[in-house]
């Protein structure tokens, strides 16, 4: 049976004891280690100039260094490729997967789910970094008083379809690692809901197509009432995205005669909104039910939705200085935030 090994402490203090001029008997008598093992401890000391456990060799790999160039490169050229056991056939180096996916992680490329954002053009980008630039320098107490909405798909039998790529960590919203989104229908149902830092507003089903008139309807019926329930004052800053529905004759109109200032929002910028953690705490706290029908389905989001902490909302509008941060970082780029 192998021995457990010595910790690297005691390790130490043999090697201290070696130092100070005393035998390998009176170091193994005085803290109960084997002659052997103080000698080989001292020997690995004197050889390494460490105590500490090095790093095992390892049966060889078969994989050429070579073959490990090439993979590296098609991965890095193309994260979607999946095919990698087949190309490895194709260079005449056919080996297992666990070899390849091993001979990739040891440069850093590990295999992720991509995330699905929408593609940015150099337009969309820089409006994305002007307003970055322009609301970091805004005040906790601004930043209080805005009332965070979007809409949402909630799957009856769960998340979308996941793909798996290789990536390096930190690079999951780089476009190359990311899927475009698709829109279907069936199985699902529609959400729109708001909330501010302090706490979650109202979440409305959207039973059929979403269309201007029933987005105005929705703010008359469900933006006004949130606003008041968090007590935002008169003064509140209403965000939503620039949807055509929301900017639509009829939608204007409504926020106009109701005085609701709107913030100026960047297009294709859902990874600027915060509402995007509370919406993915809201499925996954879902699909722990796992809903029978879309009827039982609305009624556990919205069970979960009032559900949701306080906390938790203020947190995400108290950090968004960083996601603000990420952009300008990033020039206008996707974020992880």
């Amino acid at each position: 049976m192998k021995s457990k090994e010595l910790s690297v402490d005691l390790r130490d203090r043999i090697v201290s004891r070696h130092k100070s001029g005393e035998g390998y008997r009176k170091i193994s008598a005085a803290l109960k280690v084997p002659v052997s093992t103080v000698a080989s401890i001292i020997r690995k000391w004197k050889k390494f100039e460490t105590t500490r456990t090095l790093p095992r060799a390892g049966r060889p790999s078969k994989l050429s260094d070579r073959g490990r160039r090439a993979l590296v490169r098609e991965v890095t050229k193309n994260p979607k490729v999946s095919e990698l056991q087949r190309s490895s056939v194709e260079r005449g180096e056919p080996f297992r997967r666990t070899t390849i996916s091993a001979a990739i992680h040891q440069s850093g490329l590990y295999g992720r789910v991509a995330i699905r954002m929408p593609l940015l053009s150099k337009r969309h980008m820089a409006a994305r970094l002007e307003f970055a630039k322009r609301h970091l320098k805004d005040s906790q107490t601004i930043r209080n008083k805005i009332l965070w909405s979007d809409e949402t798909k909630i799957e009856h039998f769960g998340v979308n379809a996941r793909r798996h790529i290789w990536r390096k960590p930190g690079t999951a919203h780089h476009q190359a690692n990311t899927i475009p989104i698709v829109k279907h229908d069936g199985g699902s149902i529609m959400l729109w809901g708001c909330f501010s830092a302090a706490g979650t507003g109202r979440l409305v089903r959207i039973k059929g197509k979403m269309t201007a008139a029933i987005y105005r309807d929705i703010l008359d019926e469900n933006l006004l009432q949130s606003t008041l329930d968090h007590r935002l004052g008169r003064r509140f800053i209403f965000q939503q995205h620039n949807d055509p529905k929301h900017t639509a004759k009829i939608s204007k109109e409504w926020l106009q005669d109701n005085s609701v200032n709107v913030l100026e929002w960047p297009s294709l910028s859902p990874d600027l909104n915060p509402i995007k953690h509370l919406w993915r705490d809201l499925k996954m706290a879902v699909h722990r039910h796992f809903p029978s029908n879309l009827m039982e389905l609305e009624r556990c989001c919205k069970e979960e939705w009032a559900k949701l902490a306080k906390d938790r909302c203020a947190k995400l509008v108290a950090s968004y200085s960083k996601t603000l941060e990420a952009v300008t970082a990033a020039k206008g780029a996707l974020t992880k935030y």
